[in-house]
């Protein structure tokens, strides 16, 4: 196993296990944790011996999203090298080879829940909520969502879950098409990781290929992240992000 900057990564029966390890922040992300998730795919894609990725978070909390204050101390403006890891991190999800199967117990909060368009298979346990307040925080979706959830959603619940900013738990998620299975609280790992073994079983070659056949052309949604990008960069410079991140670190450090 290897850990280090929120993340531990570990190899299992063909199976790259990465886990989120920030446990007292509720997993929010770190500039160095997206650094250490895009090198933990990275080389789980090159190893011929990885057939699929797993990502897990900690008991009770997937993510609870970016972490503000590390994002805009690391230099997380609109030119900032803090942003160039986040941005290496979205741009990667599309081209990933190998399936991925995402284990969610407890909180899935803005990037912990948009990585999830990207996964391949997500359990959940029945205590997972998810929520995308980005334009609250004067922001716009990322990660190609704006394409991936009124594709798998449709329109209705994806403008409720990233505009609106409406919290989904665990039972709708699954009825809006992004949660395979709703488990109870302690089995989603296990299940995750079932899945995960049995997709690494599986012969290689048909498996990528029947991956890259489902999931079709990944050109457009490439260029949606690249126009989400742009966007983002514009929208955290704006006097409206400005002010929603020091009302958001304000009240965090009031609790």
């Amino acid at each position: 196993m290897t850990s280090g900057r929120g993340v531990e990564v570990r190899n299992e029966g063909g199976v790259s296990v990465i886990r989120l390890a920030r446990p007292e922040k509720k997993n929010a992300l770190s500039i160095e944790m997206y650094s250490r998730l895009s090198d933990a795919f990275d080389e789980g894609e090159r190893n011929p011996d990885t057939r699929a990725h797993v990502l897990l978070g900690s008991e009770g909390a997937f993510s609870a999203g970016n972490d503000i204050a590390d994002f805009l101390a690391h230099g997380g403006g609109s030119t900032g090298d803090g942003l160039e890891e986040v941005l290496r991190f979205v741009r990667l999800l599309p081209m990933l080879r190998k399936p991925i199967v995402a284990g969610v117990d407890g909180l899935a909060i803005g990037i912990g829940t948009t990585v999830l368009f990207h996964c391949d298979l997500v359990y959940a346990s029945r205590r997972s909520v998810f929520a995308t307040p980005f334009v609250d925080l004067g922001l716009v979706p990322e990660a190609g969502s704006s394409l991936l959830a009124p594709q798998r959603m449709g329109y209705a619940r994806a403008f409720e879950l990233l505009v609106l900013g409406e919290t989904f738990n665990a039972e709708r998620m699954e009825a809006a098409g992004l949660v395979n299975a709703v488990v109870e609280d302690g089995a989603v790992e296990e299940m995750a990781m079932a899945a995960a073994k049995r997709l690494a079983a599986k012969p290689a070659g048909a498996l990528a290929m029947s991956r890259s056949l489902v999931r079709g052309d990944v050109t457009l949604l490439g260029e949606r992240i690249e126009a989400e990008v742009r966007i983002f960069k514009e929208r955290l410079a704006s006097s409206e992000a400005q002010a929603a991140f020091t009302a958001f670190l304000t009240k965090g450090s009031a609790n």
